[in-house]
């Protein structure tokens, strides 16, 4: 899918190209392609002269070579963006290619991107785009406005997994965590964990995409503090993802703690019943061995079975008792 982005009266306005006619028709500042077909990338070359890379968004490419400036002044940045969804979070690998020094281009320039599956954060730059005259000037401004549009989304994914976090953390300081709840809060906070730690690599990922930019000389006075403040925005970032793997491991050390109180009471239970059996045990040895002393031969046949029933029921009941007025069966 190929769309463009022109801007009017400080506003973006999206086109979806079909044909390499219609693409000639306007001046955009942003060119976005979402698994884009061979033929669309052939209408980039022709009308632009702009060569995609292959490997533009391949995973294992160098780290040294996400981030370069071509002989051209063409600059290639190659970054993760979050997509925080739930049940499956992730990062997708975007390339930008950000054309200055084209012929016949207007100086405002065009940042093309290249990915393969739609990224929440360029659904927010658009939204916010069109209600926010003049947050747009030219394509340097659309890459540092995506950067902070996902600093942004990464904060809110941060508040979500506070909210989650603070749920389980009610569940486990309850104080009634049986082993089934223990297990769905162990793998609640399994994910946030995951997700905490992809938006910690989100960050450092924009932090060394923003940081380029900066070195690189290619923004303005204002764009060049736009860049500072974002790159303040992301330490905060990471202090608060500091801030919840601190209280992802408090949480885990009390549901594993919980556990082991459990675990316990069993033993507990095994350990009580072993102990007031003992006595029963060895009356019913001493009595039950084929010798005359200490038979109860004085009671009878009758009444000497009877006997030594009462004898291991009371010898079990006494240690019962005593276990209990210690409060050890509670």
């Amino acid at each position: 899918m190929l769309n463009i982005f022109t801007l009017a009266n400080g506003r973006l306005f999206q086109e979806e190209i079909e044909s390499l006619e219609e693409l000639k028709r306007f001046q955009p500042i942003w060119v976005d392609l979402e698994s884009p077909t061979p033929e669309e990338k052939r209408w980039i070359s022709q009308h632009y002269g702009l060569s995609i890379p292959e490997d533009a968004m391949a995973e294992d490419i160098e780290e040294s070579a996400r981030f370069y400036e071509e002989d051209n002044g063409d600059r290639h940045i190659r970054s993760d963006f979050l997509i925080a969804d739930e049940q499956d979070p992730r990062t997708v690998r975007v390339a930008f290619i950000l054309n200055l020094m084209n012929e016949g281009l207007k100086s405002k320039g065009v940042l093309f991107s290249i990915h393969d599956e739609d990224v929440p954060v360029f659904r927010l730059l658009r939204m916010r785009a069109r209600r926010m005259p003049g947050l747009i000037e030219d394509a340097r401004d659309v890459l540092l406005a995506m950067f902070d549009a996902d600093a942004e989304y990464c904060a809110d994914a941060l508040e979500g997994i506070h909210d989650k976090l603070e749920k389980a953390s009610r569940r486990v300081l309850s104080g009634d965590l049986t082993d089934e709840v223990a297990g769905e809060v162990l793998a609640t906070i399994a994910r946030q964990e995951d997700l905490n730690g992809r938006i910690r690599r989100n960050a450092m990922d924009t932090r060394r995409a923003a940081s380029f930019m900066m070195r690189s000389r290619m923004l303005s006075t204002d764009q060049f503090d736009d860049a500072r403040q974002l790159l303040r925005d992301i330490d905060s970032l990471d202090s608060h993802t500091a801030f919840l793997f601190d209280k992802i491991n408090f949480l885990m050390d009390a549901i594993v703690g919980f556990i082991n109180i459990n675990q316990n009471k069993i033993i507990k239970i095994f350990s009580v019943a072993s102990v007031a059996l003992l006595p029963p045990t060895l009356v019913a040895s001493i009595y039950g061995m084929n010798i005359k002393f200490p038979e109860l031969e004085w009671l009878g046949s009758d009444l000497s079975h009877p006997f030594v029933m009462l004898l291991m029921i009371a010898s079990a009941a006494v240690p019962m008792w005593y276990f209990s007025k210690r409060g050890w069966l509670k």
